[in-house]
């Protein structure tokens, strides 16, 4: 069923009536209806009062491939040609990476909605329709795995330059990967990798960004979240973010190939948001407590034990309970 053109009905923000909607899309008041269900499927949230009809409180930012390509520069443009931008996907990583199969060696995939986006350690990325970013790029790295070191704290910064540059301010970055507004998480990363250990490698590279999470869809969330909305500085156009947020990560990535991680780092951790706080760091069964110390030259953390300093390469990083003093 193709609710797109109800949704663009919808998208600013006033109320129609069903027969309204049913002269304007050539079908019936039922069909309206049964539309009606397969939207709020989406996540999109549809206010009905009798005698007014239906609309969506505050309007739908819809995204526009013609649009995002216009706001492509620099190196980014050639992007423009490389691009899938979906009504709705299981996950754009996934879809990102069946180009690996299809041989490319960069793609750009967005969506407006994902019925199984994914999030760090088999996690569900909750991504209602039309609110917030989800978008995974396909690069290619010529060094091997091991050159990769320190790319998912890269596109975190890629996030952090890009809302800093939109007027956004009091964002931080989580270690190893995360973006955070007021302690909660804003978008999340996921890279995935396909190759060989010395040979060329292609990653793909997942972000989610909330922009405006429907209160519906946000319950379903299970840790503490915000939104660009939450920010107090209100939503840029999507296309305009999406565009500058593209941008910033082939010139982040272009950097990255040159010099890896080493030259990222002090602007890393001048937003780290755990420096020199007592957190715990998880991995499987195995759990460990320290100050965090920052990070190396690799983007592995540095964490102040009892045992001394000691390099963390991968975990989940949690603030810890405990005073400081422990």
């Amino acid at each position: 069923m193709n609710v797109l053109p109800l949704l663009q009905c919808l998208a600013d923000g006033d109320y129609h009536s069903g027969q309204d909607l049913g002269l304007r899309l050539g079908i019936s008041r039922a069909a309206i209806w049964k539309q009606m269900q397969v939207v709020r499927e989406l996540g999109v949230g549809i206010e009905a009062i009798t005698g007014r009809g239906y609309r969506v409180s505050g309007g739908l930012d819809l995204l526009d491939r013609s649009e995002i390509r216009r706001h492509l520069t620099g190196s980014a443009a050639s992007l423009g040609d490389r691009f899938d931008l979906h009504f709705s996907t299981g996950s754009t990583n996934t879809d990102a990476m069946a180009k690996v199969e299809q041989g490319f060696d960069s793609w750009l995939v967005m969506t407006e909605h994902q019925s199984q986006g994914r999030g760090r350690r088999g996690r569900q990325w909750i991504s209602p329709f039309g609110h917030n970013l989800y978008q995974s790029l396909l690069w290619t790295f010529q060094g091997g795995i091991a050159a990769l070191e320190g790319l998912s704290l890269v596109c975190a910064l890629v996030v952090l330059r890009t809302l800093n540059t939109l007027g956004y301010e009091g964002i931080t970055l989580k270690w190893p990967n995360d973006v955070l507004f007021n302690g909660r998480k804003l978008a999340g990363i996921l890279l995935e990798v396909s190759g060989d250990v010395g040979g060329p490698c292609r990653v793909v590279m997942g972000i989610g960004l909330n922009t405006a999470m429907p209160a519906g869809a946000g319950a379903a969330i299970d840790q503490p979240y915000s939104d660009l909305l939450s920010a107090g500085m209100g939503v840029v156009d999507r296309n305009q973010l999406a565009g500058a947020l593209i941008n910033e990560w082939v010139l982040a990535l272009e950097q990255f190939e040159r010099i890896g991680f080493s030259d990222f780092r002090d602007e890393w951790m001048r937003s780290d948001a755990h420096m020199g706080q007592l957190v715990e760091i998880k991995s499987g069964a195995r759990a460990i407590v320290g100050v965090s110390a920052g990070i190396d030259s690799a983007g592995r953390l540095l964490l102040d034990t009892d045992a001394g300093c000691i390099t963390i390469a991968g975990g989940e990083l949690l603030p810890s309970l405990r005073p400081v003093s422990a």
